[in-house]
């Protein structure tokens, strides 16, 4: 229930067509999960480790994520996780693949929120928000995580690297040129200008620069045609 509230609530600051997509959505939610069967105490436990993982790897990075600290955030012991998990690397690899999966979420959320000739500029400044800055735990785990990737295993890669080819085509999919030759070239250099300027606004310990760094790369990605 408080989640339909909030659903609510956030519909209401929308324009019409936007209202009518996230009362939809929000119907259908509920009737697919009052079909669904209810999981096993493993599998609830299970989403509990990647979720509590998938925080971790965005705040901590893969190399400050250990095992041990996981598997006490959710209350286990650490003999617990090999029912689980038969490798650390298993555990990031469905961390990396969880993070992804919700920047995915959240980019094609603001789209589909926003009239179609705005879902990219719309993108473009959620993902470059001040809150976004501010709030690496939820938030893309290609910024935060980026530098670490050639360093991880390789199905940790593989993982990360099918969600970053997500967003890109959800970049590409809701851009104006989509469609057009040279689009999916645009897609890229734009989501390689996002992460760039967040990576930087991040690092940066001046908020004025944190926040020009944001307004440039907002203006540029405007005037290349989003």
């Amino acid at each position: 229930m408080a989640g339909e509230r909030h659903v609510v609530r956030f519909a209401r600051r929308l324009k019409p067509c936007a209202v009518r997509w996230i009362q939809y959505d929000a119907y259908h939610m509920k009737d697919a999960t009052a079909n669904r069967t209810a999981p096993s105490r493993k599998e609830a436990t299970h989403e509990r480790i990647v979720e509590a993982a998938a925080r971790a790897i965005r705040r901590s990075g893969y190399s400050g994520t250990g095992v041990a600290d996981i598997m006490k955030e959710v209350g286990l012991t650490h003999g617990g996780f090999y029912a689980h998990f038969a490798s650390r690397e298993a555990m990031l690899a469905e961390a990396a693949d969880r993070a992804g999966a919700e920047s995915v979420a959240t980019l094609t959320r603001v789209a589909t929120a926003a009239p179609p000739q705005e879902a990219l500029r719309s993108m473009v400044r959620a993902y470059l928000s001040k809150q976004h800055v501010e709030d690496a735990e939820t938030g893309c785990p290609m910024a935060a995580l980026g530098s670490e990737m050639p360093r991880q295993a390789s199905r940790v890669r593989r993982a990360a690297t099918r969600r970053i080819k997500e967003v890109i085509d959800v970049v590409a999919r809701h851009s104006p040129d989509h469609g057009e030759p040279g689009a999916y070239e645009h897609a890229l250099v734009t989501v390689a200008t996002l992460v760039g300027a967040l990576v930087l606004a991040r690092a940066v310990d001046d908020p004025k620069l944190s926040k020009a760094l944001r307004e440039a790369s907002v203006k540029h990605v405007d005037a290349s045609g989003a």
